[in-house]
């Protein structure tokens, strides 16, 4: 059963390549990251979140106004194979989404800003505090049928958060992005840097994806004692 309902649009993934043990040495224990070929993945992913509501209110109902989100993000395993993603920061315009930092969610306020033209989509947001900010314009190209690779970086359906000293769980349910190929014409971000990475040191891959109206975000709840065990083997190495 969700807990909260929302649409997902003018969404671009914006992805860079990274050694495993720079990724790994961010994570708790407990989780592992995981690669695609042997290279570990972070991504930003700037989006518009609308129509947020409780479950039992229909779209047309008045929720959440309309604003802006940013992750950044990398891709995860449990010792049990269950995959998913690892949030290094998220930037949020709605000072209510703040009370996802009580399972851990690192959501941080800024301003953040969202538009677009006939060829090109622009996004940008700076912290309140801590001064970490980005900048990013993308020219959305031809719908694509998504290969291996792309529904590795951009389809997950859990997302993993640290908290009282257990890894916690959040499912997630959508139809499948309807992804587009992306040029990014120019990115300046700090974000990487800030959650404890080197600069990004390739030229990103990008998707841009109109969007997804029918998300559902089911209540978080800690790993199950199988993960637990697993990070104390981890520990014990």
């Amino acid at each position: 059963m969700p807990v909260l309902r929302a649409g997902w649009s003018t969404q671009t993934f914006v992805h860079w390549p990274f050694r495993p043990d720079q990724v790994q040495a961010l994570l708790p224990e407990g989780l592992e990251v995981d690669t695609y070929e042997d290279t570990a993945w972070v991504s930003l992913t700037p989006f518009v979140m609308a129509d947020v509501r409780t479950p039992g209110l229909p779209a047309s109902a008045r929720g959440l106004p309309t604003f802006a989100e940013t992750n950044l993000r990398t891709y995860v395993r449990t010792p049990d194979g269950r995959d998913g993603l690892w949030f290094l920061s998220i930037e949020v315009a709605c000072p209510l989404m703040l009370a996802a930092r009580a399972f851990g969610a690192p959501y941080r306020l800024g301003r953040l800003r969202t538009s677009r033209d006939l060829a090109a989509v622009s996004y940008a947001g700076a912290r309140w505090s801590g001064g970490a900010s980005y900048r990013l314009v993308v020219r959305p190209g031809e719908p694509i049928r998504p290969a291996e690779r792309d529904v590795w970086l951009t389809s997950r359906w859990r997302a993993y958060t640290s908290r009282f000293g257990r890894i916690w769980e959040t499912p997630v349910e959508h139809e499948p992005w309807p992804l587009c190929e992306a040029t990014v014409d120019a990115v300046e971000e700090t974000l990487t840097t800030a959650a404890g990475l080197p600069a990004p040191g390739a030229e990103p891959l990008a998707h841009f994806s109109p969007g997804v109206r029918h998300v559902r975000l089911g209540r978080p709840r800690p790993c199950t004692a199988e993960v637990a065990r697993g990070g104390a083997r981890e520990r014990s190495r």
